[in-house]
């Protein structure tokens, strides 16, 4: 593909420098549509990004688009804080119909501000506030957010030194085999539990992500989740689980901890909870962890009504009949082979991969490569982003809804940049 340098000027001149994806991707976007980003000068990209994972139906899907516009036309309350509203009603009822009462799960479903970063605030103040003790446990290459609460149980030392302050009560365990099976699972956590003199004060509260996204695309067994959960009820400690990005069905079913048969204390949920980009944000709780105070933890935008109405739309949509999970879990199987495939054809570089359902990563020895091949693959017209601490996972991340000719065509476009890159 041929791309004429855009006009970035006002970006470049107007824009904090902190600004990030445009800089992988040195075009300006115009409209979009499914898996499909158009830029202004005509260009097409298939989106392996999804809006970091906040698009899994797609962009503009048009089942949501149209729930959208007829609230708007209809003058349907737009903010309404923390309100009783027909739009928050139809997505509270749509919720428990949908989710939580076939799961059987009792969870209680608090608004706690517009996005995934304002649920593990939340979150970690519930879990302060029940158990009456600051220390919070998180893992290694774990990203939470990026207000002081949720860095403080984040791994990535350069995300953390935005801070530019101690990050404090929050403790580092390592994540499933971080060191590659060598110790057994929870050896060091027991262990500094145990010890009067670890130095390790009791935790309100264990934080974890199913598959960490942004520390690399790291697995975690359903072995090693039920181990936690009960290793969490032994010692008297919350266990959330963090599903911001692996939720909303990208490990294949709605909550990523299903297939570790676990149900947590608390649960976080934001990203594609909308269905349609908007912001929106949950937190899930078992009903008695709610002691919260009428209106002791707040937000302005936290009843963001038209995120209620797509949300809705979404769970009538896709989540009545079970068929997006199975969809969801074939896809995944059509990009593991392809990823076979790649690794197969390039064994020299080392060539590893990893995922569940529709939420992969692709490694090489040489770290530098990852940052190299989605270059190339912005060139040939696909979006995909790199994980891990130094960036050194290609990650993908394609809309749930995407088509198998979709899929296929992205896969052979990152085997081929894959190829040139080598």
């Amino acid at each position: 593909m041929t791309i004429t340098p855009p006009d970035l000027s006002v970006f470049e001149t107007l824009e904090s420098e902190v600004r990030s994806y445009c800089r992988s991707w040195p075009t300006v976007f115009h409209r979009a549509q499914g898996s499909h980003m158009y830029d202004e000068d005509g260009h097409t990209y298939l989106d392996f990004f999804a809006g970091a994972g906040s698009l899994n139906y797609g962009h503009n899907n048009p089942v949501l688009k149209r729930a959208l516009i007829d609230y708007i036309e209809r003058d349907g309350v737009t903010h309404g804080l923390d309100m009783s509203t027909t739009a928050k009603r139809a997505f509270l009822e749509s919720l428990q119909r949908t989710i939580l009462r076939p799961r059987d799960l009792p969870y209680k479903v608090m608004f706690p501000g517009p996005t995934g970063t304002n649920a593990v605030e939340s979150a970690l103040k519930l879990a302060r506030k029940v158990k009456g003790r600051e220390s919070i446990v998180s893992f290694t290459n774990a990203f939470h957010g990026m207000s002081l609460g949720s860095l403080a149980v984040t791994g990535n030392a350069f995300k953390r030194a935005g801070a530019g302050i101690p990050l404090v009560h929050g403790t580092p365990m390592p994540f499933d085999n971080y060191l590659d099976g060598r110790v057994p699972d929870f050896l060091w956590f027991e262990r500094l539990l145990e010890d009067q003199g670890s130095g390790l004060n009791q935790p309100a509260a264990v934080i974890v992500e199913t598959v960490q996204g942004e520390g690399g695309i790291n697995v975690a067994r359903a072995q090693w989740l039920r181990e936690l959960a009960d290793l969490c009820k032994r010692r008297d400690t919350l266990l959330i689980v963090d599903d911001i990005q692996m939720g909303c069905g990208r490990t294949g079913a709605f909550f990523s901890f299903e297939e570790a048969g676990i149900v947590p204390d608390i649960v976080t949920i934001s990203k594609s909870i909308s269905g349609y980009g908007l912001p929106m944000a949950l937190t899930l709780f078992k009903p008695e962890l709610d002691v919260w105070e009428p209106g002791e933890h707040n937000g302005t935008f936290r009843g963001n009504n038209p995120a209620f109405v797509t949300a809705a739309a979404t769970l009538d949509t896709y989540w009545a009949d079970g068929q997006m999970e199975k969809q969801t879990l074939a896809r995944g199987e059509q990009v593991e082979e392809a990823l076979r495939a790649i690794c197969d054809e390039h064994t020299r570089l080392g060539a590893e991969y990893r995922g569940r359902g529709l939420v992969w990563g692709l490694e090489f020895t040489e770290k530098s490569r990852a940052s190299a091949i989605a270059r190339r693959a912005f060139e040939l017209g696909l979006l995909i982003e790199t994980s891990g601490p130094e960036s050194e996972v290609v990650k993908l991340l394609p809309a749930l809804t995407i088509t198998p000719e979709e899929l296929d065509e992205g896969l052979r476009t990152l085997a081929r940049a894959v190829r040139e890159t080598a």
